[in-house]
């Protein structure tokens, strides 16, 4: 196969599209962004015009095409995950597609806690407003009219592949993470979908796989793209899936630190783990590649809570970052840094965040160094919740909130664990460009994992020590602030442990 052949990957993100275009051999050879915004008609809703995705896509497709100076030969979608797009028959959006960070369907949580305990087992998922699921449930009883009118109810990927193939589908990277899916039978779930009062016929059909062909662009969208029609396009996968087909992450027994907006640890297991959790706090869904799942445990308080703290302080990301070189003190202010709530372990939208334990000698330097600490802490909780016991002793770090060395030092310190920084630009989306390459048997070899490892970071036994005492202190801490809030939102918020993480799931 001549190396002049390329790739398209395109991944849809909650704010913004890449267009990646990446050579057989792995290698990115050109890239580009658009953003688009997402409003918040009333408090606690996020929505995005469908039409802005496909604007944005086509404007980013022809600026890395053109810096490639080559037409791909095949396409893969990559897309943000648990949001919902209503359409008509032939695609066309009926109301601004619902995105992952929406909170409105509180209540439709508890009403799968009211479902019976098969049903919840199957799902083998903790529960979140934000997903299809639960939104497709508020939007039958708020909207009514809007969902009988639509024909299709798609993930953002599927809605913008329909765009341009003219086809409608899903595959199992995206459909297990809906709350609508049997995790046990790899399959919607009928039942829940009747318990539920949602119509099993507006979802699409699943695909086998995510590197199964999935259509062929059609002129019209060819002509908006700025491509040859007739290019194949691939199923493709959920933003998450796609990056750890991107960074070679898919080998049990290894794991994965991410931290960009939040923050996502994910570790690739060969098989359905059984028995299923009926309340699990980490996350379960099937992988990009052909068989496989992975485990993942969700932080929402990353670098969206960082850039929070140095606005109020006034600080800049340089200066930020050097207060993780700060030694810590034993007596050294916490911070909690959940003021976007947080998944896991707590499972609760409405958990906020503090400064607390603060002294006469402490300053500005103190409070930013504090809010590092809180959000490694935050991290080490869902580590907790994934691998309890520490079996695994190595995680690769990914994400533009990891590159600053003395932050990346002092998460090693608080998780106790070794971290393999590793540079791959655009997982996502070459993710999805290997995916168009699989759908259309140009190569199934892709670079080893070991070319991306840049350092390491070992963790220090005696820095170790200290923030182990200090995190048990942050735990206890977060539940006297839960103990004393009455604004807990919903019953499934309470489900999870207020002091230790659970180890199910």
């Amino acid at each position: 196969m001549p190396q002049t052949t390329t790739l398209l990957g395109v991944d849809l993100g909650t704010s913004s599209v890449k267009a990646v275009v990446a050579r057989l051999d792995g290698t990115v050879v050109a890239q580009a962004r658009r953003d688009y915004p997402v409003s918040h008609p009333r408090p606690g809703w996020s929505e995005t015009s469908a039409s802005d995705w496909l604007d944005a896509s086509a404007a980013a497709v022809r600026a890395a095409v053109a810096q490639a100076g080559s037409q791909p030969d095949a396409i893969g979608l990559s897309g943000q995950m648990h949001g919902v797009v209503l359409a008509t028959e032939n695609g066309r959006a009926v109301r601004p597609a619902v995105v992952w960070s929406d909170a409105r369907a509180v209540d439709q949580v508890e009403q799968y806690d009211d479902l019976p305990e098969q049903l919840l087992t199957r799902l083998a998922n903790p529960l979140s407003p934000g997903m299809a699921g639960p939104l497709l449930a508020w939007l039958t009883i708020h909207e009514a009219a809007t969902y009988r009118a639509a024909r299709w109810a798609l993930q953002p990927k599927d809605w913008l592949r329909a765009q341009l193939t003219g086809l409608f589908a899903t595959e199992p990277s995206d459909a297990s993470a809906t709350l609508l899916y049997d995790i046990s039978g790899d399959t919607w779930d009928t039942e829940l979908l009747d318990a539920l009062g949602l119509d099993a016929d507006k979802l699409p059909p699943i695909l086998d796989r995510s590197a199964e062909p999935a259509g062929l662009l059609t002129a019209d969208a060819a002509a908006r793209l700025g491509l040859r029609p007739g290019v194949p396009i691939a199923a493709g996968a959920a933003d998450t899936a796609a990056a750890a087909l991107g960074s070679q992450l898919t080998e049990p027994g290894t794991m994965q630190l991410t931290i960009g907006t939040g923050a996502q640890l994910v570790m690739p297991v060969a098989e359905r783990p059984e028995p299923l959790p009926a309340h699990p706090v980490t996350h379960l869904y099937r992988a990009a590649t052909d068989t496989g799942w992975y485990r993942m445990a969700a932080v929402l308080n990353g670098g969206l809570t960082l850039d929070w703290v140095r606005r109020a302080l006034g600080a800049g990301w340089p200066e930020l970052y050097a207060a993780a070189g700060v030694p810590p003190q034993a007596d050294d202010p916490y911070f909690l840094p959940h003021v976007n709530g947080e998944r896991t372990p707590y499972l609760d939208p409405s958990l906020r965040g503090a400064w607390t334990g603060l002294g006469p000698r402490h300053d500005r330097i103190h409070l930013l160094r504090a809010a590092l600490e809180g959000v490694a802490f935050a991290v080490r909780d869902a580590l907790d919740s994934l691998d309890p016991t520490g079996e695994i002793a190595g995680l690769h770090l990914a994400g533009g909130g990891t590159t600053d060395p003395q932050w990346r030092q002092m998460l090693a310190d608080v998780l106790g664990r070794t971290l393999v920084p590793v540079e791959v630009p655009a997982a996502s989306g070459l993710g999805a460009a290997v995916l168009g390459a699989r759908a259309t048997g140009l190569t199934d070899r892709f670079p080893s994992r070991d070319s991306f490892a840049t350092s390491r970071n070992d963790p220090r036994s005696h820095r170790h020590d200290l923030y182990h005492d200090r995190h048990a202190a942050f735990r206890r801490k977060v539940r006297a602030l839960r103990d004393s809030d009455s604004t807990t939102v919903g019953t499934y918020a309470g489900s999870a442990p207020h002091g230790a993480a659970s180890a199910s799931g």
